[in-house]
């Protein structure tokens, strides 16, 4: 199974602090980067400057295997990532995430996973719905196979210690891959981001370190769910609960002791311990949500390098926020690494998501 996740033109100003600090010597979180002919070699630099970024700053002794090359994409698409994913228990899941924990925001947020075999979640839109097929009020589903499983992709798999089923995207990868990422050869990029990124021009290598993100596993399955609300699907179907939606709540979902999975334009929050803590807040969907895909942070708050926006002379930065995501879902940060700036003020530009869908799912 696949996820693709793409980057469109537009703008955001982030604080760009400390972000590309040489990766440390000792053996942390390391890349197996593969490059398709025709990248060029200040992109396969800039690239591996990315890679480096997130090695800096996770500390899991692991390799991810990505490939990397250039596209023409879809109108406005700067960048876009496709990671292979496994399915696991929901149990076997949690279990991993306690075995992993090694901070205090792990033992928080894995204190307050639901302890049962079936996740109890706030959903919408399926035909399935108590409140009438398709409705887009809120039901609570704790039954099937999609409550039962979580979907994570293969990069998050390895951190946890989860061997995952190996795949090469279709044919896209070179031999075996987590991920592939292609940057659209449409667009001017900087590939230094070193003197400032110059106007007019794209940050190539904090756009690299955001699809990076999405590859180790800042994705939400609200996405796929969003985009078939015009579909008709039951929530047995909707098999794509991430290891991120389990920290995913509403003000709705805590009354319920839920998860938020709900498309639409409510507020989702970020949080370790059942929304009594909000740490950040979620895009809700680009179809009937905000318009920005539910696999980033809500837009124009500068939360971080996953901000669903950014844009030509702007650099792109890691935040303490992206990092406790990272740490939850089963990464470890490097000890006594120092958050990032958080980013001040935003203009405007997508990262998009493509190709999630259902389709995916049936022709499977």
């Amino acid at each position: 199974m696949t996820s693709k996740f793409g980057l469109k033109a537009g703008g955001l100003v982030l604080a760009a602090v400390g972000l590309f600090s040489p990766a440390p010597a000792v053996a942390n979180l390391s890349f197996n980067l593969s490059f398709l002919s025709g990248t060029s070699v200040a992109a396969q630099n800039a690239f591996t400057q990315a890679a480096a970024a997130w090695s800096a700053v996770l500390a899991d002794n692991i390799t991810v295997d990505l490939t990397v090359g250039t596209a023409t994409l879809g109108s406005g698409i700067l960048a876009q990532a496709g990671s292979e994913d496994t399915l696991y228990s929901y149990s076997a899941v949690r279990a991993a995430l306690g075995m992993d924990a090694t901070s205090a925001n792990d033992a928080t947020a894995v204190a307050n996973l639901q302890a049962t075999n079936n996740l109890r979640v706030l959903m919408n839109y399926t035909t399935s719905n108590t409140n009438g097929s398709k409705s887009p009020l809120a039901y609570v589903d704790s039954t099937g196979f999609n409550t039962a499983n979580i979907r994570v992709n293969n990069a998050n798999a390895k951190a946890l210690g989860l061997t995952p089923v190996t795949g090469n995207l279709g044919g896209s990868c070179i031999g075996t891959c987590d991920a592939y990422i292609a940057f659209s050869n449409s667009f001017s990029f900087d590939m230094d981001p070193s003197n400032g990124i110059s106007l007019g021009f794209y940050d190539f290598v904090g756009i690299a370190v955001h699809e990076i993100g999405h590859a180790l596993g800042f994705v939400s399955g609200v996405d796929v769910l969003d985009t078939n609300t015009t579909g008709n699907f039951a929530d047995d179907l909707f098999t794509f609960i991430s290891p991120l939606d389990l920290y995913r709540c509403s003000a709705d979902s805590a009354l319920q002791n839920a998860i938020d999975w709900r498309a639409g334009t409510a507020t989702k929050s970020f949080s370790l311990d059942g929304c009594d803590t909000t740490l950040a807040t979620f895009a809700t969907g680009q179809m009937v949500g905000d318009g920005r895909q539910a696999s980033h942070w809500k837009d124009n708050l500068g939360i971080g390098i996953m901000d669903p926006t950014a844009g030509t002379g702007e650099a792109l930065s890691i935040s303490e926020r992206d990092l406790i995501a990272m740490d939850v879902i089963g990464f470890n940060r490097v000890v006594n690494n120092s958050a990032m700036p958080e980013p001040a003020t935003a203009l405007t530009l997508v990262f998009g998501l493509a190709g999630l869908a259902m389709a995916r799912r049936r022709s499977r």
